[in-house]
């Protein structure tokens, strides 16, 4: 692993020469009028805003609709380098399922002694209700997101693992309609793997998942969003219109003669497959938060009963948690008996007296994270910040060590992103996409690259001013 400031760059060597995978992206790009790019970036801009691809910050008042930055450079990566990878997370998403199966029947790995007890016993993202309960086909983590991140030519780090509900798969998508609108000739004159038939692999995937009550013929699948208020309700829309499927909210749907049903023009209907953006908490008033008005009475007592599928399964949310996270490398082994191929980042459980002790004496050169916390909030990025902030952070830190792990300040690889002056390099991340049925696991070629737009900034989160750009995996 590289130490901080020697980033690698994957576009160009340190001599500026251009890498081999973007060599003949390059060469057209040099061959582009500058206004021409100038006005294509413009239109970029105005096609997100016209198609309504937005997303909401919540701050302390009220919530903030924005528009999510869109930078036309894309993230290349060769057709070799995608195999290693998907070996990888093929390999570490079989393992998360196999773990979620065990932690709610007989907890073989705590048994080993190879993953706390108190890992589970504290942790409000563990359901009691699934304990005993085997979900449809078996499968947890329906659909998975694996963040990566890159140091250096041969050197990947799995950064997250987003396996209770992933976002951001529609952003991948309109970034490649985006482009190969802007840009029909460079696909033509550069092969990449498509990532177009995403929705119809969804859907099919979802369907494969059918829970014992059903009666044959085409499985009705629905998309549950908590609304137009959420963040990502975008996405909810647009991917249950290019699946085919009903986009329902908890209103629509009702309890009856054991199924979950949703009301249609024609009456109620039966749902047999509903992929839910709805977080555990919300999903039932009956079984976890009465108050809950976003989920569906009784809908979990339905689940265990065979009625229904429910993707995400309740409870995958465990698999979340960054001190969980920290114990990956041995979960791996345990459940596929080989070692990692896509190896974690260094981490500090803050739970553990020597680890704190060590963050303590270092907070100023670590990233320290929240174990339930998301989206870039909730955290400390040492370098970048003011002794004033460490201190605070150090105060909540000694207050609740359990609560934080900590990461060395990685080199992120960058790539350029396009500016009024030219190409210049970013910091970056990628989240590919795994799909999980009876049938297989399948990862589609590419995934959404988020990228800091700021200068010398290592957060790539929407919610904290990044942005996003488009993937290619180039054919062999």
């Amino acid at each position: 692993m590289q130490a901080r400031g020697g980033n690698f760059d994957e576009m160009f060597d340190r001599e500026g020469n251009t890498r081999p995978a973007y060599a003949e992206y390059c060469r057209w790009f040099d061959e582009q009028p500058p206004e021409l790019m100038r006005r294509k970036n413009r239109e970029a801009d105005d096609t997100f805003r016209r198609t309504g691809i937005t997303f909401n910050v919540y701050g302390e008042n009220e919530a903030e609709e924005r528009l999510i930055p869109f930078d036309m450079v894309p993230r290349i990566i060769t057709a070799s380098e995608w195999r290693k990878l998907s070996r990888g997370i093929e390999q570490r998403v079989r393992a998360l399922n196999s773990f979620l199966y065990d932690l709610y029947h007989r907890q073989e790995i705590v048994r080993a002694g190879r993953l706390p007890e108190r890992l589970l016993r504290g942790n409000d993202a563990w359901l009691a209700n699934m304990v005993g309960f085997t979900p449809p086909g078996g499968i947890y983590t329906h659909i998975v997101g694996i963040d990566l991140v890159r140091t250096g030519p041969d050197e990947f780090f799995v950064l997250e693992d987003n396996a209770r509900t992933p976002s951001g798969v529609s952003y991948m998508l309109e970034n490649r309609e985006t482009m190969m609108g802007m840009f029909p000739d460079l696909f033509s004159r550069i092969g990449v793997e498509s990532v177009s038939n995403y929705p119809r692999r969804l859907a099919r995937s979802l369907a494969a998942c059918v829970p014992p009550a059903f009666g044959g013929g085409k499985p009705t699948v629905a998309v549950l969003t908590p609304g137009i208020f959420n963040s990502a309700y975008f996405e909810h829309a647009f991917l249950a219109d290019q699946m085919g499927a009903e986009l329902v909210e908890g209103s629509d749907l009702r309890v009856t003669g054991g199924r979950v049903q949703m009301r249609t023009t024609s009456g109620y209907k039966p749902i047999d497959v509903l992929y839910r953006r709805v977080d555990d908490e919300f999903l039932d008033p009956l079984t976890f938060n009465p108050d809950s008005v976003l989920g569906v009475p009784g809908i979990m007592d339905v689940y265990r009963a065979g009625g229904i599928t429910i993707a995400n399964a309740p409870g995958t949310g465990v698999a979340d948690d960054k001190a969980i996270y920290s114990f990956m490398p041995e979960i791996v082994e345990f459940y596929t008996g080989e070692r990692p191929l896509l190896p974690n980042v260094q981490t500090w459980r803050c739970a553990d007296k020597d680890s704190l002790a060590y963050v303590l004496d270092n907070l100023a050169e670590l990233v320290v994270k929240e174990v339930h916390g998301s989206g870039g909030y909730g955290m400390l990025i040492g370098p970048t910040s003011s002794k004033r902030e460490i201190a605070a952070f150090r105060e909540k830190l000694v207050a609740k060590p359990d609560n934080y792990i900590a990461q060395p300040t990685l080199a992120l690889s960058t790539c350029p992103i396009y500016t009024a002056k030219g190409l210049s390099p970013r910091h970056l991340d990628l989240r590919p996409f795994v799909l999980v049925s009876p049938e297989g696991i399948d990862i589609t070629p590419g995934g959404l690259t988020r990228v800091a737009l700021k200068k010398g900034s290592l957060v790539v989160n929407s919610s904290q001013g990044g942005g996003t750009k488009d993937t290619w995996v180039l054919k062999d």
